[in-house]
Formats: C-alpha cells, sequence, structure tokens
C-alpha cells in the first residue's frame, strides 16, 4: 500500500529524532582555540615529518598491559587537555573534545615517534615495551611539560592498580601537583608592538647518507649529575650550556674538521615559559633561541667554542627577549588580515616561513630538566627518557632530561654515520664523566 503525501513512518520519526539528538550533542561539545605555537604543526606534519615527541618512563617491573589500558580509560576522561581531536576550520584549525573509547595500548612494534593519524582521532599514543612505557604526543596537544604531567598521572594509576596497597594509601584521586589547566599564556602574556627576534639566515647544516625509510636512531648516554656539575662549574657553565657546548663542539670537529665555514654551527633551544609568568598550562608554552657558533679561523678549542656558546644563550634567556619572541608571533596572528585570512592561504603562508626557520639551524637541543614522582611512588620508577622525531634539514637532535642522580643525553637521528654522536660522548669522557652509552641498534650489521 502506497504512503500517502504528509504522511510519515514511525522510523522516519525516529530518524530525525536521533538526528537532531546528534546535532544537539555535536553544538555541545567542548572546543578550544590552538595556542600560538600550535597552528604551525598540523600544517607541516606528515609521515616524514611527524612532529611527535616521546617521553617513557622505565619502571622496576614488566609492564601488565590490561592494567595500563584501564589506566588510560580512567584517566582520559578526566583529562580536557587530551581527550581532544584536530578540526579544520574555515580560518583556523582548532581542537574539539573526542568522546571516543581511549585509544588502544599496544605493545611496541615499530620506531618510535611514528605519524599519529587514525587513532581514535586522538593525538597521543600509549604503547609499553617490557618495563616502559611510553607517551607519544603531537606536539599540536602539548609540548613536554604537557606531556611529563600526563604521563606521570598515568603512571601513578597504573601504580595503583597493580598495588591495591598504594591505593588503600593515597586514595584514587590525581596529584594535587597534576595540572589540568588549558589556559593559552601566549595569549595571555603577550605585549603589543614586538619586533621579529627569531633568526631566518640559513645554517650549517649536518648530511650524510640516511637510515632505510621508517627506521630511526635513539642513542643514550647515562651520567651522574654531581660529578657532572663539578665539570660544569670548572668551566663556569650551566649544564644545560655545557651539553649544547659539547654538541656544537662535536659538529664542528666531526663534521666540519675543526675548519672554518661560510655558515654558522646554530642550535636551535627551547625555553620554558612557565617559569617566567607563573603558568600551570598543559598547552605549548615555550620558545626557540639559539646556541650560534661561527667558525672564521682553523682550530678553536672547546673551551672557546663553550664560552661563545654561552654567552650566546646568556644573551638571549631573559624576560625582556624571551617576551619579544612570543609577542612578535601572537601580534601576527591578532592582525585582522590575518585572522580573515582563509586557512588554505595561511597555510602556503605558515610552510614558507617553516622552510626559512628550519633552515637556520643545525639542530635542536632541549632540556626537559628533572623529572620528580611522588615519595610513594619512587620504589617502582627507575628512570625517564625523552627525545624529539626529526624535522627538515635536521637530522641529529638532542634531549636532556633527568631523575634523581641520573642525567640521560638522548641523542635522535635519521643518519647512518654517527660520528657526532661518538664526538660528543668523547668529549664528555675527555673532561672526567663516566658515560654509560647505549641504542637501539639501527646503525649494527
Amino acid at each position: 500500500m502506497k504512503k500517502k503525501t504528509g504522511e510519515t513512518s514511525a522510523k522516519e520519526v525516529q530518524k530525525r529524532s536521533r538526528k537532531k539528538k546528534e546535532r544537539r550533542s555535536y553544538r555541545d561539545l567542548r572546543w578550544e582555540r590552538l595556542d600560538n605555537t600550535a597552528h604551525l604543526f598540523p600544517v607541516i606534519a606528515g609521515e616524514s615529518m611527524t612532529n611527535v615527541f616521546r617521553i617513557s618512563v622505565t619502571l622496576k617491573e614488566l609492564i601488565e598491559p590490561k592494567l595500563l589500558q584501564e589506566a588510560l580509560d580512567k584517566i582520559l576522561p578526566k583529562f580536557d587537555g587530551f581527550n581532544l581531536r584536530l578540526r579544520t576550520g574555515m580560518f583556523w584549525y582548532y581542537m574539539e573534545e573526542n568522546g571516543k573509547p581511549a585509544p588502544r595500548v599496544c605493545e611496541e612494534n615499530t620506531f618510535p615517534c611514528r605519524f599519529i593519524g587514525q587513532n581514535r582521532s586522538y593525538l597521543f599514543r600509549v604503547t609499553y615495551y617490557k618495563y616502559r612505557i611510553n607517551l607519544e604526543v603531537f606536539h599540536v596537544l602539548a609540548d613536554g611539560m604537557g606531556g611529563i604531567n600526563f604521563l606521570k598521572e598515568l603512571t601513578y594509576q597504573y601504580l595503583r592498580l597493580s598495588h591495591p596497597e598504594l591505593r588503600e594509601k593515597l586514595g584514587d584521586s590525581f596529584c594535587s601537583h597534576t595540572s589540568l589547566n588549558r589556559e593559552d599564556s601566549f595569549l595571555k602574556n603577550y605585549r603589543r608592538k614586538a619586533h621579529k627576534g627569531y633568526q631566518s639566515k640559513k645554517a650549517y647544516l649536518i648530511k650524510g647518507d640516511r637510515l632505510e625509510p621508517g627506521e630511526f636512531g635513539v642513542m643514550h648516554g647515562y651520567m651522574n649529575i654531581p660529578r657532572l656539575k663539578e665539570v660544569c662549574k670548572g668551566y663556569d657553565a650551566s649544564i644545560n650550556e655545557y651539553l649544547v657546548g659539547a654538541y656544537i663542539y662535536s659538529v664542528y670537529k666531526e663534521c666540519l674538521h675543526g675548519m672554518p665555514s661560510k655558515k654558522p654551527i646554530r642550535v636551535a633551544v627551547p625555553v620554558n615559559l612557565r617559569p617566567f609568568y607563573q603558568s600551570i598550562t598543559t598547552k605549548n608554552f615555550f620558545v626557540m633561541v639559539s646556541a650560534e657558533f661561527h667558525p672564521i679561523k682553523e682550530d678553536y678549542s672547546f673551551e672557546e667554542v663553550l664560552a661563545i656558546t654561552r654567552e650566546s644563550l646568556r644573551s638571549q634567556i631573559n624576560r625582556e627577549h624571551l617576551e619579544e619572541l612570543f609577542s612578535y608571533n601572537v601580534s601576527n596572528e591578532k592582525l585582522l588580515a590575518a585572522r580573515a585570512t582563509p586557512l588554505f592561504i595561511k597555510n602556503i603562508a605558515m610552510r614558507h616561513i617553516y622552510t626559512t626557520s628550519a633552515l637556520a639551524n643545525t639542530a635542536t637541543v632541549t632540556n626537559i630538566g628533572n623529572i620528580t614522582v611522588l615519595e610513594d611512588y619512587e620504589p617502582f620508577v627507575e628512570m625517564f627518557h625523552a627525545f624529539l622525531a626529526m624535522s627538515r634539514g635536521q637530522h641529529i637532535k638532542g634531549t636532556i632530561c633527568s631523575y634523581k642522580d641520573t642525567l640521560v643525553f638522548s641523542f635522535s637521528y635519521d643518519l647512518k654515520d654517527v660520528s657526532v654522536q661518538r664526538g660528543f660522548f668523547r668529549k664528555l669522557a675527555e673532561d672526567g664523566l663516566e658515560v654509560l652509552v647505549e641504542s637501539n641498534g639501527v646503525n649494527y650489521e
């Protein structure tokens, strides 16, 4: 029997009602703008340049996958800053509440820092290997401090599940030090009329035969912090200045062989802005300064290279200069012309700006700093590690982090030749440091 005009079936009524609820549910989803630094990452990210970083914690016991998944399932709905997916708007990318079940925890079976694509639309992944929990984060979501904030709470929850006595003693709430703050601290603290402060002149780039597609080299060097402080004191340098200087010196000796260069060796050094502005945001809040050494003669000593590096960093790491760096970028973002420009045109401009700035640095060395855990969890935690994915023109990156009295300098790289890494650790050994080196073995034949 044919349905009369205007007659609506019960199924159609239910279908329309369901669509209305879905539209209403969509409008109710929480969303947030990207911070100033995050705008760049969706534009340049892909399989060959993932913009993913890893922070991992090594425990003193084998990881139980089911409990790790349960821990992630428990904390993710409470972490607004990680319960997000990336969306494309007319003028900007933005992030929106995900709402899907947490991504699946799995045993690590690929090289690290791979592109984060179809992962239930989440912008991070959690894997494990024997005693280690790995958190990999797409940089649009957070920086290293935001990643540590999430990983520690995940680890606490996991340990409470695997050790019920901890739950009985501590309860099941988040640690009071865990931040859920999603303030855009760039926007809050920028000042108008800032001048351009970042480098755009080309730097010396390390080149060579690449590892096979998809391969990713990792090399860790462990050293005792009290002994390292003694060495740094002898050079009148901070730990960060000393290690960045040793990296530059290694490039100078191993790649330039102590000869002059038309281009400077320039290392990008991210600076965490939170201490300067009393911020606890879990969004990105850092700027890049550049440690620059331009060899214009032969045979600089390490003392000379370190002195130049030290002065380069100290002249830049002050609140006034750092504020100028990020204020310039935020001011450009807030220009009416920029806000009204369609996203696809912004993307073209941002790719050009990125290419220029990327080729202005030989490498990146970032210092995550000293990572601490609550006293009750210390007996279960062995060590933390961190490292970065490759980016355009930068084939050997360094990351520094420490736990208790041990500091680890981690190289990530995609070149077959590891002479820069060997030269770096050799220099530290010459200064009297005992360095234990381990790698993931991609260079072994």
